[in-house]
């Protein structure tokens, strides 16, 4: 039966997200903190080690998630559950969309989809962020009242500066990544 709810679980997921593996996030928090899988911050260290490990961040979320709840049976079957719904879609699409491209209602279709995509990112980025360099909920009045006194100095100095050297700078992500987790593990250790 856990085996079914995983897939089921993942299943959805993969079946009715767009965007890819960030915008898949906000979906798979919900589905864990439903199931009471991992707190915030657990969560938070898999979207950490999700983005560090090499594949889509979706699908190895997902394996994370299944081998923490019921082992390796479990991230087997939530691997498929991500994956296949968007595998046979994509086989279906890529045929459709090959004819219909310029068609005014595709074009609509990824007119709207793209800006739904952004948002889902931005939510993820927010949860994230919650755990990691703030004490408090962001929409919260706590937070707001005592935004000085919920700003965690050292995350957010290495926040800044990823930012500004991937972003600006130009400097491949892994570096930053290999990077901060040793300054991490110097400073915050």
């Amino acid at each position: 039966m856990i085996y079914i709810t995983i897939f089921y679980m993942f299943f959805r997921i993969g079946a009715f997200s767009f965007g890819g593996g960030l915008a898949m996030l906000p979906l798979i928090f919900q589905g864990v903190q439903e199931f009471g899988i991992m707190s915030k911050e657990e969560f938070s260290n898999l979207v950490a080690l999700s983005q560090v490990t090499p594949g889509p961040v979706a699908v190895n979320a997902a394996t994370y998630v299944g081998f923490n709840f019921a082992g390796l049976a479990g991230a087997i079957v939530a691997t498929l559950g991500v994956t296949i719904p968007s595998f046979v879609i994509m086989l279906i699409v890529a045929n459709f969309v090959k004819r219909f491209y310029y068609s005014w209602p595709i074009r609509g279709i990824f007119t709207g989809i793209r800006p739904v995509t952004a948002g889902l990112i931005g939510a993820a980025a927010v949860m994230v962020a919650e755990t990691v360099l703030f004490n408090y909920h962001i929409f919260s009045l706590a937070f707001i009242i005592n935004l000085w006194d919920s700003i965690n100095p050292i995350p957010c100095l290495m926040f800044v500066v990823s930012f500004f050297f991937v972003a600006k700078m130009k400097v491949s992500p892994i570096f930053i990544i290999l990077g901060m987790g040793m300054i991490g593990a110097l400073v915050c250790g």
